[in-house]
């Protein structure tokens, strides 16, 4: 009779040869991650527990939102009088001046557009962040770039790369969750784990081309088996597993396995909790704006999102998107962001302000921001084209200074030119403020230690409070 590769080599050379298996299987882990019921590692002391990503798909216009450029006013419909990037998704024209009036907002004075009334009135909670710039001008490479960090290769998102460096807080809940992600330009690969073991990657609620309403876990119900049988199967499913461990040795996929299958007797307990918004008063579905069909869908994710964090789920993702790319404005850029700030203004608010009635916003980062911005020149009459070369995102609470702009793009808002902050370093800044040093953060995988930053990265210590 045969044996297999693995009987071989635990029955020869005294076993050493299994041994040297099990160290080559274990070289993919590091201390770096958190151990189930351990406190997790965290480089240094973090200033936030958790991070909500507002993500609005398509790239919203900085230059028409949180980065007020007068000179562009000024000189709408004249040339551009500096050099176009080298690489551009489409033709454009003439410069094109805000169809929308910016006010200044708060004790820090920051102008913001007539697009956003409601986030406007907790700017002095904001930390704009107006030089951000990326790599890729197409939005399959931008999604995955701000991701992922790499637009070229499959690599764990950030929320797997959080996940995997810090775990969740709540045992019966994952670390990471999606909520009405979209499936396009990348789909499932920006909240997918890569090579990080399995239980890191992100669990989606609902998608985006569906109602947040139908946003739900699948099968987190069983009508057919009592929870105590239920138990029962688990348990003895786990003991064959281990059995099959102990003769095996070390493999992350069977150890992924088991954990999915005991995190997913739990989460029939604990999600439809979390999920159930009838517990919200009143008031607090109408802060979020529940009771108008305009902003009900996302302020429902938004909801959702605040729920979650208080319940200790370490990376949340809340994605504005539809089947047409929402924020992608192209042409007919008043119609298409008026439409999208409608949606979103008011959950936002909502949220920041929930989060801070709370006690919540201290240790939560909200950031805020698509995968790229909007160009100052037109792209037919009215529209505007894909800008990675200056954008604005925004971050709130966890531990950044409040009430200030960071960085600025040049004068007519093409470029980031003032304390350039690129996606790579954006992501070391984020680890930062969660305790993690993105040079430490890292996992063997193919002969080299991978991390999410690369081989790049700086963290902007500037915006910490």
């Amino acid at each position: 009779m045969g044996l297999s590769r693995r009987c071989l080599l635990q029955s020869t050379a005294v076993g050493f040869g299994q041994l040297a298996m099990a160290a080559l299987l274990n070289q993919g882990q590091t201390a770096n991650a958190a151990a189930p019921g351990l406190a997790p590692p965290q480089h240094f002391t973090p200033r936030a527990k958790r991070v909500i990503f507002l993500f609005m798909k398509g790239g919203p216009s900085g230059i028409d939102t949180f980065d007020y450029k007068p000179k562009l006013q000024e000189d709408d419909g004249k040339e551009l009088p500096y050099d176009k990037p080298r690489v551009q998704f489409a033709a454009t024209g003439a410069l094109l001046g805000s169809p929308w009036k910016f006010k200044q907002y708060g004790e820090s004075g920051i102008h913001v557009s007539e697009l956003f009334p409601n986030v406007a009135q907790r700017i002095d909670d904001l930390c704009v962040l107006n030089s951000v710039h990326g790599t890729n001008a197409a939005h399959g490479g931008a999604l995955l770039k701000l991701h992922t960090g790499s637009d070229t290769f499959v690599r764990p998102s950030m929320g797997a790369w959080i996940n995997y460096g810090l775990g969740s807080e709540n045992e019966n809940l994952p670390g990471f969750l999606t909520i009405c992600p979209t499936l396009a330009h990348g789909g499932v690969k920006n909240w997918g784990s890569a090579f990080l073991p399995a239980e890191c990657q992100g669990v989606p609620l609902g998608v985006a081309s569906k109602p947040s309403l139908e946003a739900n876990v699948k099968y987190i119900e069983n009508s057919k088996w009592s929870t105590d049988i239920q138990r029962s199967q688990i348990d003895l499913l786990n003991r064959m597993n281990r059995q099959h461990l102990d003769r095996s040795g070390p493999e992350s996929a069977l150890e992924a396995r088991i954990q999915s299958f005991e995190l997913a007797f739990k989460m029939q307990t604990e999600m439809p909790t979390a999920q159930d918004l009838s517990q919200e008063s009143a008031a607090t579905q109408s802060l979020y704006g529940l009771d108008d069909p305009v902003t009900a869908d996302f302020g429902r994710q938004c909801l959702l999102a605040r729920r979650f964090a208080e319940r200790g789920v370490r990376f949340i993702q809340v994605t504005h998107s539809d089947t047409n790319v929402q924020w992608d404005q192209h042409s007919n850029l008043k119609t298409g962001h008026d439409k999208n700030a409608r949606e979103v203004d008011l959950p936002i608010a909502g949220l920041l302000t929930d989060l801070k009635q709370r006690g919540l916003l201290e240790e939560t980062l909200v950031l805020w921001g698509g995968e790229f911005g909007r160009t100052p020149v037109a792209q037919g009459k009215n529209g505007r084209d894909h800008n990675p070369e200056g954008f604005t995102m925004w971050m709130a609470g966890g531990g950044v200074k409040t009430g200030i702009r960071y960085g600025a793009t040049d004068e007519y808002g093409y470029y980031a030119q003032e304390k350039k902050m690129h996606i790579h370093d954006l992501h070391a800044t984020l680890l930062a403020l969660l305790g993690l040093e993105h040079e430490r953060l890292t996992f063997r995988y193919a002969g080299r230690d991978f991390r999410l930053t690369d081989v790049e990265g700086v963290v902007h210590d500037e915006i910490f409070a």
